[in-house]
């Protein structure tokens, strides 16, 4: 296939995937909130509105409120844009491109939800987690798909160069 055709695929895979989650996060507040919290599979899995101002585990509630979503948006979108370098650098369709596709959907996902209302819809709770949403769900498979190629790469037997020739 042509490197175009697998680039725009993956743009368009990314474009989905946020599209996806930016849907959902709208049918969650239109829906979910200031409603109890819904149980899905008993208590193990409930749908339950919330809105994150923070990044994920309250890695910033040491800033203050109102310095908190100019800092998050600049780091976002930083991050976004060194994860659409880094697949566009990529010569070939593996796990780590498909790892930086997913972790590019879900950067993207939650960045439009903060530049759009200033903050993170978030309305999936598991016990003894955070309530999350479907680009932190993109977010940790695609950190699982890297740390998956990376094992993978380790374990590969080592290239001998006399066989490149």
């Amino acid at each position: 296939m042509r490197p175009w055709i697998v680039r725009l695929l993956i743009a368009l895979s990314v474009v989905a995937l946020a599209g996806c989650d930016h849907a959902v996060k709208h049918a969650a507040k239109a829906h979910l909130e200031g409603a109890e919290p819904r149980p899905v599979v008993g208590h193990v899995l409930r749908l339950q509105y919330t809105e994150n101002h923070d990044t994920g585990f309250g890695l910033l509630r040491w800033l203050p409120v109102e310095s908190r979503l100019p800092v998050i948006l600049a780091l976002q979108s930083l991050g976004s844009i060194a994860l659409v370098v880094l697949l566009a650098r990529r010569r070939r369709v593996d796990l780590v491109t498909a790892a930086f596709a997913l972790l590019l959907a879900g950067a993207l996902g939650n960045l439009a939800d903060r530049a759009l209302r200033g903050y993170v819809v978030d309305f999936i709770r598991v016990p003894h987690w955070p309530v999350f949403n479907l680009a932190d769900v993109w977010i940790t498979a695609g950190i699982g798909l890297f740390l998956l190629a990376h094992v993978a790469a380790r374990r590969a037997p080592a290239e001998d160069p006399a066989a490149r020739g």
